[in-house]
């Protein structure tokens, strides 16, 4: 037996400029998740099962960038995509594409137990969403006047790099200014890292970790992030259990999720050893971040941008919740 833990975040890259009260709002919501996880585990709920009830918590809410609230593809529609994993069998589903799917990570645990597959996408996955009776909402649910804006600023703005819950006001004297910020040595027009995720160790030692995200706003259609690649964006084992966010193509290069079990797997280093050695060696020049647990009850996160959306809690009574660093 082991004291559970857990982590949640709201996504990596942080505008340094975000209003107190936007901050005060994402910080509440991250309690109330965690406090949702701390009642779950207590009740000796399984690391999967409390995984998969924190993100459908941080999908329903339009603060981050997964379920309602999506980032909008440049046709203004929402792609959404998620994936989880159990680390005691290594067990993993995930899911692309969907447009009308209301909790994306609980269509990819279906994935991942009433299917011979780990992911679908698109067509297929919204086929085999109503095939299992999932909840669905038309795709003007998932879409808030706040991203309508934005997608537009981004359209007209063409290189600048937008946080994604910075009132549209704060944005407009940007337009025709160029910011440097590329993905795979293209500029783009806009980045809005505020993927969530949340990862678990159970009293039994047994971990697991889920990811969910709407991806980039104005981002082309068709295009698929860390989010739901296993290893990428989230990855379980008997070790520990890792999900990622912020720069999706930088974490599936890194492979970044599996580098954190593979250090501590090889290199026997310890959790919070093998979180700074990914984020430092493994993100060539992208920016992202990290939250981690392990089987012996430990919690670590890391990143290498201006802040990150994250709170954790051990069964000792330890609690955060913070932003920057």
């Amino acid at each position: 037996m082991v004291g559970w833990a857990i982590a949640v975040h709201g996504g990596a890259g942080v505008d340094p400029n975000l209003p107190p009260r936007r901050q005060e709002e994402a910080k509440q919501l991250l309690t109330h998740c965690l406090n949702l996880g701390i009642s779950a585990l207590s009740s000796n709920a399984s690391a999967v099962d409390v995984v998969e009830l924190v993100v459908r918590q941080l999908e329903s809410n339009p603060l981050f960038n997964s379920g309602r609230g999506s980032a909008l593809t440049a046709k203004g529609t929402v792609e959404m995509e998620a994936s989880i994993m159990d680390g005691a069998k290594r067990r993993c589903g995930a899911v692309s594409g969907l447009s009308t799917v209301k909790n994306p990570v609980s269509l990819a645990r279906l994935v991942m137990e009433k299917s011979p597959h780990s992911y679908l996408a698109f067509s297929g996955a919204e086929e085999f969403a109503r095939q299992q009776g999932v909840e669905v909402e038309n795709n003007e649910y998932f879409i808030t006047p706040d991203n309508v804006g934005m997608l537009k600023l981004a359209k007209e703005a063409n290189t600048i790099m937008f946080d994604y819950r910075i009132p549209i006001a704060g944005y407009e004297k940007c337009i025709g200014f160029e910011s440097p910020v590329k993905m795979n040595g293209l500029p783009i027009s806009i980045y809005a890292p505020e993927t969530v995720g949340c990862v678990v160790v159970d009293s039994e030692g047994r971990c697991a970790a889920a990811t969910s995200t709407g991806g980039l706003m104005n981002k082309m259609s068709g295009r698929i992030g860390d989010s739901p690649l296993i290893g990428a964006g989230t990855y379980a084992c008997e070790v520990c259990g890792v999900s990622c966010t912020g720069e999706g193509e930088a974490i599936i290069r890194g492979t970044l999720a599996r580098e954190v079990a593979a250090v501590m797997e090889y290199k026997g280093l310890r959790l919070q050893e093998a979180v700074d050695f990914v984020i430092k060696h493994r993100l060539d020049e992208g920016f992202a971040g990290l939250i981690a647990v392990s089987n012996k009850g430990e919690v670590a996160y890391g990143f290498n941008c201006n802040g990150m959306f994250r709170g954790c809690a051990t069964e000792d009574g330890f609690m955060e919740v913070e932003i920057w660093e």
